[in-house]
């Protein structure tokens, strides 16, 4: 298994963490929330990241073209990147208020 694959496996796992049965998320009256958000960014790297396997899987048999499996593979890297980017910020802003003094 790739390493992009293993990483889409965790976000997806992370996206069903998320999902609308979860007790904790609620609907919002103002529109998309976060959760919603980070919601739809794993959904999008998940499928990348799919869709990156089948176009790998087609060249191996020789039914796809290695520049199409290339732009797959930065695709996902560049999605990979921006999800690592928001849990980054998110981890920091969790730091910051955890040292914030009641």
């Amino acid at each position: 298994m790739s390493s992009s694959s293993i990483a889409a496996n965790a976000y997806a796992t992370a996206a069903r963490l998320f999902s609308p049965t979860t007790p904790t998320a609620r609907p919002s009256a103002q529109g998309a929330g976060f959760g919603d958000i980070l919601r739809g960014a794993v959904q999008n790297l998940d499928q990348s990241a799919r869709a990156t396997d089948q176009r790998t899987q087609a060249m191996a048999a020789g039914r796809a073209d290695l520049i199409d499996v290339v732009t797959a593979v930065a695709e996902t890297e560049d999605a990979v990147e921006a999800l690592v980017s928001v849990r980054d910020k998110v981890v920091q802003a969790y730091e910051e208020i955890m040292r914030m003094q009641i």
